[in-house]
């Protein structure tokens, strides 16, 4: 797994365990005998570590997880290499992450290729750098730089590590080469081991704790989060030896803490929903050079930025001038922002501004590659638009529609080509979120659906493919939480009791509160437009309160307030409909809240992944983590139903129907099944990865 070559007093180890040179046991134990081999031998001068294929070394070996240690430890290999007496250059061509960054930061110096990415992602799997990494990057690059590049877990290319200190050198020829030349230059000035701080400085230490505290604010429940803080603080207390011993105890407990493992599930959730079943990854994809989005609205003018930030050139088709220039506006006054934020440049707000075009007529979108129709919801209107698009749009081109819970099918019918029919469900604000439910209809064309999904990644968007029916997997759950919502008002609970509770367990918002927010009149068109009901909110509705933005909703909003307020109209106005129901109200305690909406929203899931409609388990739970703001260290409503229990709620399912005489809370086949069997969701093909 490490081949040795010693040429002109350099000793060139070259890791070679492909595909990406994971630090498994065999290879520590590989490096570590050639280390040491090297500096036995008196020839040697210097020592080279680098690595074969595109890969430096992409971290550590998950598969080792939760399994009994194998020596050597990663730990004890790095501090021989910080300890060598000769000089050890790493010399890095391609992604150097995790554990292969640490492994870097202990060598001497670094040289880097073009390709390089260097970073430090285990906050993204629940964990901290457990080798070394929250003490000598601080020390490489400055505690607050460090923290934030740990924090965010994105790597940096190779001229933004030389510029940060990351990286010594920049080599875009032979990289070999350079870290041989480097690695002598050390040797003949015997100035390689650079005397490293036993404490970080501590006039860096205000920048420090400040950026811990925002981040501590925005994450409070997540343990990765305040362990980094507490590893990275160590090094200002305590001497290195000691706070790499902090790190390392860090480390090891988040290997085992439930939030930490719900967080690596979400991980290797999210990757797996890249592979979806029956889609070979040689299918052909359609190029998409010019699209077009129909409806300047909030959403299509989302959609349209999102095209713009792509590069793709997007013109924004209405029926009338006066939407169009309103949309239009909206998006001008949107790049304003970000660049009065200082998170756009005025150089890319003219250039985005520049790809983005307005139209009158859906015959201007003859020309587009893609189409994709966000305009009002409702379904007469979508499959005109999809008629008029049939004779309009040129052949080959793909027509997408940002429906959020209509029949795909029977708008892709108001076509003569079915098959270029596909369903992008943007979440909103479009140009924000990152989620994108790519439904796929039963018409839908393989290479349709390839470049839906090449397309949303494209876009900087996370796709998840999903099937055709009312809602799809997000909002169809989310109907279910809903009407559990309304009976609970109506059984005893009031809304601010209820917020409160969803928030205790990890949601920003309420579902009341996120009503107002949204706007109370957008899912009283679907009730009105589908048969459903809603009384409390359909009641509020008929008295104009539409939420924030009419200062009147579930709460009342005080002139420029954001945060509602408790109303007494409404409590009374929903007392009055229990008593008109005749239901006698009670006290509901939060955990029991708690279970009467989010086990209807699980039992729905069952129901889904029965169906066809998502194909794994942990499709459902990207979905939810990434569009709906399900805390992120509870795994999703599947995963956390798993560490519940199955048969745990599918009895207290069972319980809610008996008592509301709902037949649809009763548990689904599938979870009923599963609760039998002693088993989780978790037993379905889902994503691969520790637990």
């Amino acid at each position: 797994m490490v081949r040795q070559e010693i040429s002109g007093g350099v000793a060139v180890l070259t890791l070679a365990h492909p595909p990406v040179n994971a630090l498994g046991a065999a290879l520590r134990a590989g490096l570590d005998a050639a280390l040491a081999e090297a500096t036995r031998d008196e020839a040697v001068r210097a020592i080279v570590i680098a690595a074969e294929g595109r890969v430096f070394v992409a971290g550590a070996d998950i598969g080792e997880f939760g399994k009994p240690p194998r020596p050597p430890m990663l730990p004890e290999v790095l501090a021989r290499i910080e300890a060598s007496p000769k000089p050890v250059v790493a010399a890095i061509g391609g992604a150097a992450l995790g554990g292969g960054l640490e492994l870097a930061l202990a060598c001497h110096a670094r040289v880097v290729g073009p390709g390089a990415r260097l970073g430090l992602p285990e906050i993204k799997l629940g964990l901290i750098p457990g080798a070394g990494g929250t003490q000598r990057l601080p020390r490489l690059v400055g505690p607050e730089a460090a923290f934030a590049l740990m924090l965010g877990g994105e790597p940096l290319e190779a001229g933004k590590a030389l510029a940060l200190g990351l990286a010594d050198a920049l080599e875009p020829g032979d990289l070999v080469a350079a870290a041989r030349v480097q690695a002598l230059r050390l040797a003949e000035a015997g100035s390689w081991s650079r005397e490293r701080a036993e404490r970080l400085d501590p006039g860096a230490r205000a920048g420090f704790e400040a950026a811990a505290a925002e981040a501590l604010r925005r994450s409070p429940d997540s343990p990765n989060v305040a362990a980094l803080a507490d590893a990275v603080r160590a090094g200002f207390d305590l001497p290195f030896g000691e706070a790499l011993a902090v790190e390392r105890a860090r480390f090891l407990a988040l290997l085992d803490d439930p939030r930490a493992k719900a967080l690596r599930y979400a991980f290797f959730a999210e990757r797996e929903a890249a592979r979806v079943p029956g889609l070979s990854r040689d299918t052909p994809r359609r190029p998409i050079r010019k699209a077009a989005v129909i409806g300047a609205g909030t959403m299509g003018g989302g959609i349209a930025m999102c095209f713009a930030q792509a590069g793709i050139p997007v013109t924004v088709i209405e029926a009338e001038e006066p939407a169009l220039a309103r949309g239009l506006d909206r998006i001008r006054a949107l790049y304003a922002a970000s660049r009065a934020r200082g998170s756009l440049s005025a150089e890319a707000e003219a250039e985005r501004l520049g790809l983005i075009g307005g139209a009158i007529g859906l015959e201007r979108a003859g020309e587009a590659d893609i189409v994709v129709e966000a305009a009002f919801e409702d379904m007469a209107v979508k499959t005109g638009i999809f008629a008029t698009l049939d004779r309009v749009a040129r052949p080959g081109a793909i027509l997408a529609t940002n429906t959020s819970y209509l029949d795909l099918d029977a708008i892709a019918a108001a076509t003569a080509r079915p098959q270029d029919v596909i369903g992008l469900h943007f979440f909103s604000p479009a140009n924000v979120m990152r989620l994108v439910e790519v439904v796929r209809g039963a018409a839908t064309a393989p290479d349709v659906l390839a470049t839906g999904l090449d397309l949303a990644r494209r876009l900087g968007k996370l796709p998840v493919t999903v099937g055709v029916c009312f809602g799809f997997v997000g909002n169809r759950m989310l109907a279910r939480r809903s009407a559990a919502a309304e009976r609970l008002l109506l059984e005893g609970a009031l809304p601010h009791a209820v917020d409160a509770a969803i928030r205790d367990f990890g949601f920003r918002m309420g579902p009341f509160a996120m009503a107002d927010l949204a706007g109370l009149d957008i899912g009283w068109r679907t009730r009105k437009a589908t048969g459903g009901v809603a009384p409390v909110a359909d009641a509020l509705c008929a008295q104009g309160r539409f939420g924030q933005k009419t200062g009147r909703g579930f709460y009342r909003y005080p002139e420029g307030a954001r945060a509602g307020e408790r109303d007494p109209e409404v409590e009374a106005l929903i007392e009055a409909e229990s008593a008109r129901r005749g239901i006698a109200r009670r006290a509901f305690a939060p955990e029991e809240i708690v279970a009467r909406l989010m086990y209807p929203m699980v039992n729905e899931g069952a129901r889904i992944l029965e169906e066809g409609i998502a194909a794994r388990p942990g499709d459902i739970d990207t979905i939810w983590l990434n569009g709906y703001n399900w805390p992120a260290w509870r795994g999703g409503p599947l995963h956390w139903a798993d560490t519940i229990g199955l048969a745990a709620v599918a009895a207290d399912l069972a319980r809610f129907a008996d008592a509301s005489g709902d037949a649809d809370l009763a548990p689904a086949p599938l979870l009923a099944r599963l609760a039998a069997q002693g088993a989780g969701f978790a037993s379905l093909a889902g994503p691969a990865g520790p637990a």
